[in-house]
C-alpha cells in the first residue's frame, strides 16, 4: 500500500504543475473539477499511507484506492475532455471515501 501511497503522490505532483500550467479550459468549471480530482486524490493517499495502521488494512486501503479512481479519475476525465457526462462514477468514488474514513474508527 506504501507503494500506491507514493505513486499517488508523484501523480498528484505532476497533475498539479501540469493544471496549473498547461490546462486552460474554455469553461472554467472543468478547472475546479481538476483541481478538486486533485485535491481529493492527494488527501486519499495520505488515508493510504494510514491504512496499514488500521485494524482493516486490506478494506481501509481498497476502499481508499477505489475512491480515487472512481471520484479523481472521473473527475480527471470529465475536465480533460470538457464533458461532464464523464463524471458520472465520481459519487460512488465520494461513497468509497467515507466508507474508507470510517473503516478506520471500526
Amino acid at each position: 500500500q506504501y507503494n500506491a501511497c507514493q505513486v499517488l503522490l508523484e501523480l498528484t505532483c505532476l497533475k498539479t504543475s501540469a493544471g496549473s500550467h498547461g490546462f486552460k479550459p474554455a469553461d472554467p468549471h472543468f478547472k475546479e473539477t481538476f483541481t478538486r480530482a486533485n485535491q481529493q486524490q492527494m488527501y486519499h493517499a495520505f488515508l493510504l499511507a494510514l491504512a496499514p495502521f488500521s485494524r482493516r488494512p486490506n478494506v481501509t486501503g481498497g476502499l481508499a484506492l477505489a475512491g480515487v479512481l472512481l471520484f479523481s479519475g472521473s473527475c480527471y476525465a470529465s475536465a480533460l475532455m470538457q464533458d461532464r457526462s464523464y463524471g458520472k462514477l465520481a459519487p460512488y468514488g465520494g461513497f468509497s471515501f467515507m466508507a474508507a474514513w470510517l473503516s478506520l474508527l471500526l
